[in-house]
């Protein structure tokens, strides 16, 4: 079984949600036509790859940004394909009770089955106080933290809010709560790395990334004290997971890795048998 743990939703109503000066940076990657793809595509791309399963996440930015790909969209996408993707919630501490309402409502009504959250479209450092009482409620409610770290290419934002090193702290003070470094947190993939390796609730992703361009100590580190714990993930549709799924193959993981990363890791992170 191959799990991506770190897709998009972006079909023409999220692709729509986005704000305008945050789509221009994807249009110019994507091409001036580009509408998102359409959920069968997304499917379709699963399928090409030989990916079973796939998270895709909402996304609450409003506050800042006023982004929002909402729950909702989310959770009407996995009733179409619920055998094949899996929910997870988006909320805005900054909405303080609100928030925590809101993701007790993903999770119990919607069945969603984690939480995304974006440091540098909330402003907010993830060891802010204001960040916690949604942690704490993640963790009472045994679903996995997502987070964006390392750089990113949305105009106007910036990227200090999203250190891996922040995320120590709400590792340290959440022991129950499992976290997902994504990106692994390039440029700083050594502090992403410590982050993971002394923390027994965080886990590290490899979204994002043409397999052939991720630096070589995180490999190393796959091979060795994170083989536990390190996750696959595409950020499709950011590239197609058959080259993902082709070149991760082709990296000098040690045997058993790739089997560890594609199923074993991430059944264990969602808590699939």
């Amino acid at each position: 079984m191959i799990i991506d743990t770190h897709s998009q939703l972006w079909n023409e109503e999220a692709f729509k949600a986005m704000p305008e000066h945050m789509k221009a940076g994807y249009l110019a990657v994507f091409g001036s036509d580009f509408e998102g793809p359409k959920l069968e595509d997304e499917i379709r791309d699963m399928d090409e790859a030989g990916v079973d399963k796939a998270v895709i996440v909402a996304i609450d930015a409003e506050t800042v940004w006023g982004y929002k790909v909402s729950n909702e969209l989310v959770a009407k996408a996995v009733s179409q394909y619920p055998d094949r993707l899996i929910g997870f919630a988006g909320v805005d501490p900054h909405k303080g009770v609100l928030a925590v309402r809101e993701l007790e409502r993903a999770v119990k009504d919607l069945e969603l089955k984690g939480l995304k959250l974006l440091p540098h479209l909330l402003e907010l450092y993830p060891n802010d106080k204001e960040m916690y009482p949604v942690y704490e409620k993640a963790q009472e409610l045994g679903i996995p933290v997502l987070f964006h770290t390392g750089t990113q290419f949305h105009s106007g934002t910036r990227i200090k809010y999203c250190q891996p090193l922040y995320i120590d702290d709400v590792a340290v003070d959440f022991p129950n709560l499992k976290i997902v470094i994504a990106h692994f947190g390039f440029p700083w993939f050594y502090e992403a790395i410590a982050v993971c390796q002394r923390n027994p609730n965080v886990y590290i992703n490899l979204a994002g990334w043409a397999p052939r361009h991720i630096p070589e100590p995180v490999i190393s580190y796959i091979n060795g004290p994170l083989r536990n714990k390190a996750l696959f993930g595409s950020d499709y549709p950011l590239l197609p997971r058959k080259r993902i799924v082709q070149e991760l193959k082709q990296l000098p993981f040690k045997e058993g890795i790739l089997t560890k990363l594609f199923e074993e890791n991430p059944k264990r992170l969602l808590g699939i048998s």
